[in-house]
């Protein structure tokens, strides 16, 4: 299993990251450990959950109940920030609510410090140097090695950086965004963002939520066994004829090369310039197949440097990828950036 850099930190992490959301939730506690024991041995170090997962909490939980002394193998990331009460009250990045939502997170996962502490939104309430002032303290006293984001647009990360180097603050050092071979919103501008100021991808759903796993037929209902099947709003969103238009081709591709359409789409965001780790893993099974997909990347140079693309080598050639303008936002200030005043 590859180890890469998190983005520019000293931060190492595994080119596949165990996505731990379903763990107390579609997985129960004895199938949760079999999962992670098998990540554990083919060499997974990125464990990504939140608090939040699982009916508030329960991922944690698992987690803190499996892991036990192979803890000091792993790097832990959690987020905080999503709504954990009903009433609104516990929620956001307030100093008030990080310094209780970390503590919380701390005694579910039974440790003592988090490796990676993400916030999971945006939070239009509280004054950013709030939050980073909160979360520096926290690195300062050891309960959290790193921080980072989640689903902030691109003039946030101008404005969380700016602001960290003005305050003399730990800065984000990766940003968590939906990222696949059918949705690249990213790519117009946080991805350029996030390059300059040196922040690592962590890229979810790489399989836009199975559809491109190869398992759904175009104009066939999809398994009753499957994700679309059990969720219409999924299958609305990315079964669409744009999204189909494109699997047709991929699959075709992949075919011709003798690979799978999941390869294809592994490997594909592998590649990508600022990918640290690709958050995936729902299954045992798939954690095989991840496994192979980190297989197919020869890197052909070391550690990539800050704003300096990584260059990787498929065993089969990549899809085409034109990249965005860099057009950044220089200036701390949101609304030269097309964001808020």
């Amino acid at each position: 299993m590859q180890i890469r850099n998190l983005g520019a930190s000293g931060l190492r992490v595994s080119v596949v990251g165990l996505g731990c959301n379903n763990f107390g939730q579609r997985t129960d506690l004895e199938t949760s450990r079999k999962v992670i024991h098998r990540a554990l041995d083919l060499g997974i170090t990125l464990f990504d959950t939140a608090d939040i997962y699982a009916g508030m909490g329960g991922s944690e939980t698992v987690l803190g109940t499996v892991l036990g002394d192979r803890r000091k193998d792993i790097v832990l990331a959690t987020k905080f920030s999503k709504p954990m009460a009903t009433d609104g009250t516990r929620q956001g990045a307030s100093r008030r609510y990080i310094m209780s939502a970390v503590e919380a997170s701390l005694k579910r996962l039974k440790t003592d410090y988090i490796d990676l502490y993400q916030q999971h939104d945006h939070d239009p309430l509280t004054p950013l140097e709030e939050t980073l002032r909160a979360l520096d303290d926290l690195v300062r006293q050891g309960k959290v090695r790193y921080i980072g984001n989640s689903n902030f647009p691109a003039w946030r990360i101008a404005e969380a950086e700016f602001t960290a180097r003005a305050m003399n603050t730990n800065r984000f050092i990766s940003c968590q965004d939906e990222y696949s071979l059918v949705v690249r919103d990213i790519e117009k501008d946080l991805l350029p963002a996030a390059q300059e100021y040196g922040l690592g991808l962590l890229p979810f759903f790489p399989l836009a939520s199975g559809l491109l796993t190869g398992k759904y037929q175009r104009g066939a209902a999809a398994p009753a066994d499957t994700r679309f099947a059990k969720a219409p709003a999924l299958r609305d969103r990315y079964v669409t004829q744009r999204n189909e238009d494109i699997v047709d081709k991929l699959k075709a591709f992949a075919q011709g090369r003798g690979h799978t359409l999941l390869e294809l789409a592994f490997s594909w965001l592998a590649a990508r310039p600022q990918v640290a780790s690709v958050i995936a893993w729902r299954d045992a099974s798939r954690a095989d197949r991840s496994e192979r997909q980190g297989d197919l990347l020869e890197p052909e140079h070391g550690r990539p440097g800050r704003n300096r693309r990584h260059h990787a080598r498929l065993s089969f050639r990549s899809t085409p990828y034109f990249a965005p303008p860099r057009t950044v936002c220089r200036t701390s200030k949101p609304s030269n950036c097309g964001g808020p005043t």
